[in-house]
């Protein structure tokens, strides 16, 4: 077990350093473009693919990091340079997650690379779980799995919605219903693979934030994908299900979903990203506030400015020590008892909020013109405290976490 520690080592920060610069030299220049055109940066994605960042072996290379600091330390940097592109380079991550959380070691092989393709030819990736009736509800989920036993095939029939990389990616993990009397206890996850009939594009969405990330519906119907597309294989989730039912009867605890499994490894990771935009927002105030003068002297020099400013960079600091404390948890096996996930996912989020909307009242008039990069900052910033679990869906988790009582 590596013992924790807020000092990243020799490797650790040439891998931050490195990535800075990326972010620095190739994702902030292209970031007021990308978003005006609210398309996927495959230029950007090709280069950091080039340079080995966008790759199962990266990925891989961070995500097994024995301090746990790998991920959050590539997100924090790549989201410092601009959040929406950088969740076009990470956001095939989140599939890779739930083959990773859910999937057999064949599985991961097999499906993982194929992903992400390689430089020459660039895959995504997308993870569908939310519906239009099922986004922090997922026990409303009605997208059906049906299994074909003289085939060995499962039929998928349904809609999801807020898919990052929704009908463009090459594979498509896909969380389901197999059991309804189960609720979210009767879910799985399914390997869509490329170019499977009856898998479609639906409405892609126009946001208000992360506009170079493509987010859209992905319509499934009569989709049949292989038995062994099924995560875990069909014998474990036999198991899982008795299980399920058993409990169910007993009121025993209870039994954790395949969608859950995917965002409870994920949540630190976008603290970290919060982290990033928040951190990068704090940077230009501080900037702005060392050389913007009026009354004849510096704008720091009023206790106004100065003030938020030393609370922006102390709840920047603070959202950082839970994120990289939760990472090390999980890498290490230990539990998360006081829900230290979605603390670290809650106070990131809300600390990117916060921060980037008083790094636009620092820069005045200039702060709400898109002549500077705080007023995009602030429109991605919102998402974090809506994604992979909304900030109410987080103190949820925690209540209930302290507590042990289902509070609703």
């Amino acid at each position: 077990m590596a013992e924790f520690t807020m000092e990243l080592n020799e490797e650790q920060r040439e891998v931050r350093d490195w990535l800075h610069g990326f972010a620095a030299d190739v994702i902030r220049p292209a970031a007021a473009e990308w978003d005006e055109r609210e398309e996927t940066p495959w230029p950007v994605i090709q280069e950091a693919a080039k340079l080995g960042i966008y790759s199962l072996d990266f990925y891989a290379q961070q995500y097994f990091d024995p301090t746990g600091l790998g991920i959050p330390m590539a997100m924090e940097e790549l989201f410092w340079g601009d959040a929406g592109i950088a969740l076009s380079i990470v956001g095939t991550g989140l599939a890779a997650v739930g083959v990773l959380a859910n999937g057999t070691e064949e599985q991961i092989g097999t499906w993982i690379p194929q992903m992400y393709g390689d430089a020459n030819d660039v895959k995504v990736a997308a993870f569908c779980s939310s519906e239009p009736d099922a986004g922090s509800d997922v026990a409303s989920m009605r997208t059906r799995a049906v299994y074909d036993e003289a085939k060995d095939e499962w039929i998928l029939n349904g809609t999801k919605t807020w898919a990052t990389n929704g009908g463009i990616a090459n594979v498509h993990v896909v969380v389901a219903v197999v059991d309804p009397e189960l609720g979210s206890k009767g879910h799985a996850s399914f390997i869509v693979p490329p170019k499977t009939p009856g898998l479609s594009q639906g409405q892609k969405f126009k946001k208000h934030g992360i506009r170079a990330s493509h987010t859209a519906e992905v319509v499934l119907e009569d989709v049949r994908v292989p038995g062994s597309c099924l995560l875990g294989g069909k014998e474990k989730l036999d198991e899982r299900l008795a299980r399920a039912r058993e409990r169910a009867k007993t009121g025993g605890e209870r039994v954790k979903n395949a969608a859950m499994a995917t965002f409870e490894a994920s949540r630190p990771a976008v603290g970290a990203m919060a982290v990033g935009t928040a951190r990068a927002a704090y940077e230009v105030a501080l900037d702005y506030a060392m050389t913007r003068s009026q009354f004849g002297r510096p704008i720091i020099d009023n206790q106004g400015v100065a003030f938020q400013l030393a609370d922006m960079r102390t709840s920047v600091d603070a959202a950082r020590l839970l994120v990289w404390r939760a990472s090390w948890m999980a890498i290490n096996g230990r539990p998360f008892t006081g829900a230290e996930g979605s603390q670290s996912k809650l106070f990131a989020s809300e600390t990117a909020k916060k921060v980037t909307g008083q790094a636009i009242q620092i820069l005045g008039g200039n702060g709400y013109t898109r002549e500077y990069p705080v007023e995009r900052m602030h429109r991605d910033a919102a998402i974090y405290t809506i994604f992979e679990g909304t900030s109410e869906i987080q103190r949820l988790v925690i209540a209930r976490t302290l507590s042990g009582m289902p509070i609703r």
